[in-house]
C-alpha cells in the first residue's frame, strides 16, 4: 500500500525548530568558474605561461541549506558577473584573439588580477547570502584554470590567493562518476558533455565565456537530478605547503609520477622548486636536488607527485621561467628518484624523521668543531631544533670530519636568522650556510658513505705521457698561499721572467679531496739554479691582495705532496698510506698510480706518444703548457688522500713536440683489443699470481714490464681489492 504524500506544513509553524524537522547537511553552494589566458585555450590552458584575462563566474545552490524531510527546495541560480583582468603583456595569440573578439586596448583599461580577486570574493559571498549563505565551492571544467594559470599567476606576481582557491570540484570527473561509459575525464569538453546529456544550448550567444558557464551550469543542474548520491562529495585539493620528509631505497616509486627539471639555479632549494610547480601536488619529500660529482648542485632536481595527472600538468611546464632562467622538464623514472633521494642510514632517517623542518647546510667547519661550537656559532637567536639533536655532521667511513654538516629549525624565520650568518667566521674559518633538502642530506652522506667526491668514471687507461722523473735536485718551488681563484696564467704573470724557466707541463695546482684549490701549486724549472733565482725574486710576493711563498723543493718532494704527503718546515711527511708496498718494485712510487684519461683527451696524443709508464720518451723541447681547449680530467680519488694522485697539468695537454715522437717506440695500445682491465683482483694478489691467469695466452716475458697497478678504489685500504692493466 502506497503512503499518503507528505502534507506541507501549516502557515506561521516553525519546522526548523522541531525535533524532527532538523536541518541536515546539504550540498554546499558551487560557484561556477571559467577564465581564459591570451594564449592557448583548451586542453593546453597555461602551458604557454601567459596572464590570465578573463573570468566568468556564476553561483549555483544545488539544495536548501535547510530542508525539510520528503520536501527538497529546487535549485537556484545567482547573478552571471563577467570580469576583463589587465594583462602585463597586453599581446593576444590569433587564436585567443578570434575566440574572444578582446582587443589589446581593452585588457589595459581593465583592473589587475588583484583587484578583480577581490571583486570576485565580495560578489560571490553576496549571490551565495541571497541564495541561503554557507561556505562555497568552486568548479571548473578541468583542472588547467586553478592548477595551471590562477596558482601559478599568483606565486610569480607574489599574491596570496584566498582559501577557496586551494579546493575545487572538477565538472568532468563528476560527470564521468554518473555516466562511466562515456569518453575519458580528460577528453571531456562543455560541449560533449551537454551533447551526452541530450541538453539544449543557446546557440546564439556568441559573448565569450558566458556560453561555457551557462552550459556548466546547466550540466550541473542536470546530474543533481540524476540517481547517484556521490556527486559533489569529495573536492579536488591543491596543497597549500610542501611537506618533507625522508626517503627509503626500499621505496617503490612509480615511473608514471616522476619528472626530471633542468636548469635550476644553483642556490635554488626544495621550496623554489616547490614554487615554480605551485598548483600541482607534490608528494612528500618529493623535490630531490640532484649533486654533481664535487658535492654541489649541478642545476637539476627529480620531482615525484601524487599522481600520473600530476605528472603531466607538470610537463606542460616545460621552459617556463624561475626569474629570469627557463626550466626543462622532462619525465623521470621512479629507480632514478630513489637512486637520488633514498637513503639507508638510521642516524640520517632519524634525523630527518622530524616533519616542517626547515634544513640548512653548513660548509666549512673546523674539523675540531663539535655541537657545542655549532651552536655558539649560530647563536640564541636561531636555536636549532632539538639542540645538539638537531645537528648531523657528515664523516668519511673511517669517522674522520668532513667539515659539512645539517641543521633543522622550527620554522622559516629561524631559517632566515640563521642564514644572516653566511660567511660568519668560527675560530678562523668562515662557514658557509645554504638552504638544503632531505635529499640532499641523502645524497651527503651516501657519497661519503660508499663512494668519492669524484667518483671513477669509464674511460680507457692509458700511461701518463709525461711522468715525474725521481730525483732530490732541488729544481722545483713550491707556491704556498695562492688565492683559491688563482688560474696557470695568474702565476705566468706572478714569475715574471723567471715563467720562461719552466718546463715543458711544469705547472702542478693542487687540489684537495673535494677537487678544489688548495692554495698550493708545484713548478717544475729547467735548473736548481732557476727555482733558487725565481725564490729569491718571487717570495713573499702579493698576489690578489695575497702574500704567497715561494719555496724551493725536489721532485721527490713534490710528488710525495702530490700523492697525498705534506710538506712542511719540519720536513717531509708521506702519504697516510704507503702506496710503494702496494706496487711491484720495479715501479716507482709517483708511476705506481696512473691517470685517468678521456678518450677526447687521448686524441690530442698520437699513438706513439702513449707509453707505459716505465718508457720514457726523450727530453722534449719547449713547448707551451696551456689545457687544451676540450680537455677533461679525470682522477681517481680515495678516501685518504688530501690531494689528487696526478698533478692536474701533467695529462691533457697540447700535443707533444715533434722531437719527443720521433725517438718515441710504437706503443701497444695501437693494437686493437691489446688493453685488459682486471677487476675484483684479491687484495693479496701478486704479478705470478696474475700471469698464471694468462698463462694460456703466452703472455712474453719481455711483456711484464706491460703489468700495471690501478689506483685503488675509494674504500678502506684493508677492504680495497687491487686492479691491474694488462697491455
Amino acid at each position: 500500500m502506497t503512503p499518503p504524500p507528505p502534507q506541507p506544513p501549516p502557515p506561521g509553524s516553525h519546522p526548523a525548530s522541531d525535533s524532527a524537522a532538523a536541518p541536515l547537511p546539504g550540498p554546499r553552494p558551487l560557484v561556477v568558474l571559467f577564465g581564459a589566458t591570451a594564449g592557448a585555450l583548451g586542453p593546453d590552458l597555461g602551458s604557454d605561461e601567459t596572464d590570465l584575462i578573463l573570468l566568468v563566474w556564476q553561483v549555483v545552490e544545488p539544495r536548501s541549506r535547510q530542508w525539510l524531510i520528503g520536501f527538497p527546495r529546487r535549485s537556484q541560480v545567482g547573478t552571471l558577473h563577467k570580469s576583463l583582468v589587465r594583462a602585463e603583456a597586453a599581446a593576444l595569440s590569433p587564436q585567443c584573439r578570434e575566440a574572444s573578439g578582446l582587443s589589446a586596448d581593452s585588457l589595459a583599461r581593465a583592473e589587475p588580477l588583484d583587484k578583480v580577486l577581490q571583486q570576485f570574493s565580495q560578489l560571490v559571498s553576496g549571490d551565495v547570502a541571497l541564495l541561503g549563505g554557507g561556505p562555497y565551492v568552486l568548479c571548473t571544467d578541468g583542472q588547467q584554470l586553478l592548477r595551471q594559470v590562477l596558482h601559478p599567476e599568483a606565486s610569480r606576481k607574489n599574491l596570496v590567493l584566498p582559501d577557496t582557491f586551494f579546493s575545487f570540484y572538477d565538472l568532468r570527473r563528476e560527470f564521468h562518476v554518473q555516466h562511466p561509459s562515456s569518453r575519458r575525464a580528460r577528453d571531456l569538453t562543455v560541449a560533449t558533455m551537454a551533447q551526452d546529456l541530450g541538453l539544449e544550448t543557446d546557440a546564439t550567444e556568441d559573448d565569450f565565456g558566458v556560453w561555457e558557464v551557462k552550459t556548466m551550469v546547466a550540466v550541473i543542474l542536470h546530474l543533481i537530478e540524476g540517481p547517484s548520491g556521490q556527486l559533489f562529495s569529495k573536492p579536488e585539493v591543491v596543497k597549500q605547503k610542501y611537506e618533507t620528509g625522508p626517503c627509503s631505497k626500499a621505496d617503490v616509486v612509480d615511473s608514471e609520477t616522476v619528472v626530471r627539471a633542468r636548469g635550476l639555479p644553483w642556490q635554488s632549494s626544495d621550496q623554489d622548486v616547490a614554487r615554480f610547480f605551485k598548483g600541482l601536488n607534490i608528494a612528500r619529500g618529493g623535490v630531490a636536488l640532484c649533486l654533481n660529482a664535487q658535492g654541489r648542485r649541478n642545476g637539476e632536481a627529480l620531482i615525484r607527485f601524487v599522481d600520473s595527472e600530476q605528472r603531466d600538468l607538470a610537463l606542460q611546464r616545460h621552459k617556463h621561467h624561475m626569474g629570469v632562467r627557463y626550466i626543462e622538464v622532462y619525465k623521470a623514472t621512479g629507480e632514478e628518484f630513489v637512486k637520488i633521494a633514498g637513503g639507508t642510514s638510521l642516524e640520517v632517517a632519524r634525523f630527518l624523521s622530524r616533519e616542517d623542518q626547515v634544513i640548512l647546510r653548513l660548509r666549512g667547519l673546523p674539523f675540531s668543531a663539535g655541537p657545542a661550537d655549532v651552536l655558539g656559532f649560530l647563536g640564541p637567536e636561531c636555536p636549532v631544533t632539538g639542540g645538539a639533536d638537531g645537528l648531523l655532521f657528515v664523516r668519511h667511513p673511517d669517522g674522520r670530519p668532513t667539515g659539512d654538516a645539517f641543521a633543522l629549525f622550527a620554522c622559516e624565520e629561524l631559517a632566515q636568522a640563521a642564514l644572516r650568518r653566511h660567511k660568519g667566521m668560527l675560530g678562523k674559518r668562515y662557514i658557509e650556510l645554504f638552504r638544503s633538502t632531505a635529499a640532499e642530506v641523502q645524497q651527503v652522506l651516501n657519497r661519503y658513505a660508499s663512494s668519492p667526491l669524484l667518483p671513477t668514471v669509464t674511460a680507457p687507461l692509458l700511461p701518463i705521457p709525461f711522468p715525474l722523473a725521481a730525483g732530490t735536485e732541488r729544481d722545483c718551488v713550491r707556491l704556498r698561499g695562492l688565492p683559491y681563484t688563482a688560474t696557470i696564467e695568474d702565476i705566468l704573470s706572478f714569475l715574471g721572467e723567471a715563467a720562461a724557466d719552466i718546463q715543458p707541463h711544469g705547472v702542478h695546482m693542487v687540489l684537495n679531496q673535494q677537487g678544489r684549490p688548495s692554495g698550493d701549486a708545484f713548478i717544475q724549472m729547467t735548473s736548481a739554479e732557476r727555482a733558487l733565482g725565481a725564490a729569491q725574486r718571487c717570495h713573499k710576493k702579493v698576489m690578489k691582495e695575497r702574500y704567497v711563498e715561494v719555496v724551493p723543493c725536489s721532485t721527490d718532494e713534490m710528488s710525495r705532496v702530490l700523492m697525498g704527503g705534506t710538506l712542511g718546515r719540519s720536513g717531509m711527511s708521506p702519504p697516510p698510506c704507503k702506496l710503494p708496498c702496494l706496487s711491484p718494485p720495479a715501479f716507482a712510487t709517483f708511476q705506481a698510480t696512473p691517470t685517468l684519461i678521456p678518450t677526447e683527451t687521448a686524441a690530442l696524443y698520437s699513438s706513439s706518444a702513449l707509453l707505459p709508464a716505465a718508457r720514457v720518451p726523450a727530453a722534449p723541447t719547449p713547448v707551451a703548457y696551456y689545457p687544451g681547449p676540450a680537455t677533461q680530467l679525470y682522477m681517481n680519488y680515495t678516501a685518504y688522500y688530501p690531494s689528487p694522485p696526478v698533478s692536474p697539468t701533467t695529462v691533457g695537454y697540447l700535443t707533444t713536440p715533434p722531437a719527443a715522437l720521433a725517438s718515441a717506440p710504437t706503443s701497444v695500445l695501437s693494437q686493437p683489443g691489446a688493453l685488459v682491465r682486471m677487476q675484483g683482483v684479491p687484495y693479496t694478489a701478486g704479478m705470478k699470481d696474475l700471469l698464471s691467469v694468462f698463462q694460456a695466452y703466452q703472455l712474453a716475458p719481455d711483456d711484464y714490464t706491460s703489468l700495471m697497478p690501478v689506483g685503488d678504489p675509494p674504500r678502506t685500504v684493508l677492504q680495497a681489492p687491487k686492479e691491474w692493466v694488462c697491455l
